[in-house]
């Protein structure tokens, strides 16, 4: 499921290869997002020089590729994969191309089209709001058809020839990313509280037979308190519930998820709107931590995984994403180990019970199939037959919807809640 995070950043991409600028070639791609992993684009590159026909060494030569790329993390992020078609109308001659490619156009003149595909890999490192650096290689297999002249600055034609041909693919990108990433929200400062006196009136003397009125000073609300309505995932620990499998987490509106890609156990703050939930975290621990009426005293992680997947692996999964969570507040706060209560939850069937339910309650053009998926849940106790029997539901566009509408939000660290004790009898 998309969150309004996903669906704003980086839609529209602006890029240029360094690469083929350095060969004098002014070039531009432009791309565009459209899927949480799938972005499409088209690169066009044009180099008019040598303007003078007479010239005898000539590189002129005009390129249009459109490509399609898959991200294994989401679009503009790391790892990518990519497909493209190449065409391109050209005019050389006596050009040495390194690595000894294309020998022939060194002792004659060559002008044609061709037509490629292409297929490559490349990675790209986010280096803030708007700018990313990519790099690419691959390999392409295309056709070209050309006339062949004696010389570069001559028109004598000594004939036509067509072939086969492969060639590399390389580049080094700088990309603009329109709007851009989220900007990280600055959480709140909480100044110290000060100690509210009683103001108690002066009262005209009364006779002494009159029985004197004693004014108590209003109480004052502890710290803790407020921190808790500042940070709703702070709670006394005597709400406080140990988990069991049977648990909804999601609907506690006041804990909070860190998302993972798929088959992903390492934090990635630029995943979602994660970066605003650590600093959430973070944030809320440390300054519980400085507090005098109160005091930490456990914080519940629990780790979930998706049910795609085998049954083994997602309990693996689930571990090492909670242990990650668990690690980065450690990396960044003095918080013991006694102070965490760290649950493996594996495949959360729970959650994805209910978000089931709430499809069909909410009208989904699936319900009749959905209804299906609660069944299998409801009467296979086999996690692995449970899982496969959901997959061949409908020919699996059951379980495509699924993949794609409802898994997204249980590919987290789990359930989080920092819990809290008094101090000194504070209450």
């Amino acid at each position: 499921m998309l969150t309004a995070t996903d669906t704003m950043a980086q839609q529209v991409t602006i890029s240029n290869n360094l690469l083929y600028d350095a060969w004098l070639t002014p070039n531009l791609r432009m791309g565009v997002r459209l899927a949480p992993h799938w972005s499409m684009g088209v690169t066009a590159g044009y180099r008019p020089w040598p303007t003078d026909d007479h010239k005898s060494k000539k590189w002129k030569h005009l390129l249009v590729s459109p490509d399609l790329r898959y991200w294994t993390d989401s679009v503009n992020v790391h790892h990518f994969f990519g497909v493209n078609l190449i065409y391109s109308h050209y005019n050389v001659a006596e050009v040495k191309f390194p690595f000894g490619l294309y020998k022939s156009v060194r002792n004659e003149r060559r002008q044609g089209d061709l037509g490629a595909l292409g297929i490559y890999y490349g990675y790209s490192w986010p280096l803030g709001r708007h700018w990313n650096i990519e790099a690419l290689i691959g390999a392409a297999v295309g056709y070209t058809k050309y006339n062949r002249y004696e010389c570069g600055e001559c028109g004598t034609k000594i004939g036509e020839d067509k072939k086969w041909f492969a060639m590399p693919q390389a580049a080094l990108n700088i990309v603009f990313n329109i709007p851009g990433r989220p900007k990280k929200v600055a959480q709140p400062v909480v100044e110290p509280v000060e100690p509210v006196q009683p103001v108690i009136q002066q009262e005209p003397e009364l006779p002494k037979e009159t029985q004197t009125v004693v004014v108590k000073p209003e109480p004052v609300e502890p710290a803790v308190h407020q921190l808790a309505k500042e940070y709703p995932v702070l709670a006394h620990i005597s709400e406080y519930k140990a988990y069991d499998r049977s648990q909804v987490l999601r609907r506690d509106q006041r804990a909070l998820f860190v998302y993972f890609p798929m088959g992903k156990t390492d934090i990635r703050p630029e995943w979602r709107d994660n970066q605003q939930t650590l600093d959430q975290i973070v944030e809320a621990t440390k300054k519980l931590l400085t507090l005098d009426d109160a005091q930490l005293s456990k914080i519940q992680i629990v780790g979930l995984a998706s049910f795609d997947g085998s049954v083994k692996l997602n309990a693996k999964i689930a571990q090492g994403r909670a242990d990650a969570l668990k690690k980065y507040i450690q990396d960044r706060l003095a918080v013991s180990d006694d102070q965490f209560e760290v649950s493996y939850g594996g495949e959360d069937w729970a959650d994805f019970r209910d978000q089931i339910e709430e499809e069909i309650a909410n009208g989904s053009s699936k319900s009749a199939e959905l209804r299906k998926v609660l069944e299998i849940i409801d009467n296979e106790p086999d996690l692995a037959r449970r899982e496969q029997k959901i997959r061949k539901l409908h020919y699996g566009h059951t379980y495509q919807y699924i993949k794609e509408h409802l898994l997204a939000d249980q590919r987290n660290s789990g359930y989080l809640r920092v819990y809290f004790d008094y101090v000194d009898g504070t209450k």
